[in-house]
């Protein structure tokens, strides 16, 4: 499988990341091993997970994904095979969110403890910290790297202009700059990446990781009904896709599908994979099957007539 370079991190990763927020929430413990050690077989090796996850599950404190990846590695040995992105600053606790020196060195250590490995390749910040001045982060990750505890840096939901001046920041000071965004983007949900980020990316050559690949599922063709969502997992996420123009995509989806002899999910991973500034779209399986069609989708060529009716019916 062709690997993909990140930014300019020397990382190279496959063109799919596996989305860890599944494990410990809708994936159990044995079926989230099969599931990794099925990716890693298939040639794939990204993985993205965050400390927060999966802190939503009844039951959870936060920390579940990483606990689970963390025991998949001492189990099989396969740490060095998987390039291992996670995140920090969504809130875990009283006092324990943020993008603060003491923060970024407690947390890291509560992630490589969790994750039993000595080292991060791509550590994220979840979410952008206002009340941190981004030079204290940038100057935290800095020593974190020199440690030998994280390879490189990246970004998750920021806005553009604090991206932008989080990379003046590093070039001005010396400090590692972020090497990734990672941001809410796909067949739906392209409007601020393609008006806002895209640009900041491609002009500072930034890796691009989007989460919601698949829009919460709708995009997989599954929930076409209120009633198909009904007391599912994601049902409060999906139910904003039921519109004329969510429905105007699982249109145009189902005929590229067709044509390609494919399926929706597919052909959705094929049309972010397709993006000249996407360097991994992120997705979730929770049984083998749903990861078999992830993985097809790395295969799957668009002709340019199917992207453009994609960018049509999705405009």
């Amino acid at each position: 499988m062709q690997k993909r370079k990140l930014g300019h991190s020397g990382l190279e990763v496959s063109p799919l990341c596996f989305g860890g927020n599944v494990f410990g929430w809708t994936t159990d413990e044995p079926t989230s091993f099969r599931l990794l050690s099925g990716f890693l077989d298939a040639g794939c090796n990204f993985v993205d997970t965050a400390d927060v996850y999966s802190k939503w599950a009844p039951g959870n404190a936060g920390g579940e994904s990483e606990t689970i990846l963390g025991k998949w590695f001492k189990q099989t040995g396969n740490r060095q095979q998987i390039v291992l992105a996670t995140k920090l600053g969504m809130e875990m606790g009283p006092g324990r969110k943020g993008l603060s020196r003491r923060y970024v060195f407690e947390a890291v250590e509560q992630s490589l403890k969790r994750l039993q490995t000595d080292y991060i390749d791509l550590y994220q910040s979840h979410r952008d910290d206002p009340e941190t001045p981004q030079e204290e982060t940038l100057r935290a990750y800095d020593e974190l790297v020199k440690q030998g505890k994280v390879r490189a840096i990246g970004a998750s939901n920021f806005q553009a202009e604090r991206l932008s001046e989080a990379l003046t920041i590093s070039r001005e000071q010396g400090l590692p700059r972020y090497e990734s965004l990672q941001p809410l983007y796909n067949l739906y949900d392209r409007a601020q990446y393609e008006t806002e980020l895209e640009p900041v990316c491609e002009q500072q050559n930034l890796g691009v990781i989007p989460y919601f690949s698949l829009a919460s599922g709708f995009l997989t063709g599954k929930y076409r009904t209120e009633n198909d969502a009904s007391g599912k997992a994601r049902e409060g996420m999906v139910k904003k896709y039921f519109n004329d123009r969510g429905f105007r995509i699982l249109a145009a989806l189902d005929e590229v599908a067709k044509k390609h002899e494919s399926t929706p999910a597919k052909v959705s991973l094929a049309w972010l994979m397709a993006r000249p500034s996407i360097t991994a779209p992120i997705a979730s399986a929770t049984t083998v099957e749903q990861l078999n069609d992830l993985i097809d989708a790395t295969r799957l060529k668009l002709d340019d007539a199917s992207i453009h009716q994609l960018d049509e019916a999705s405009a």
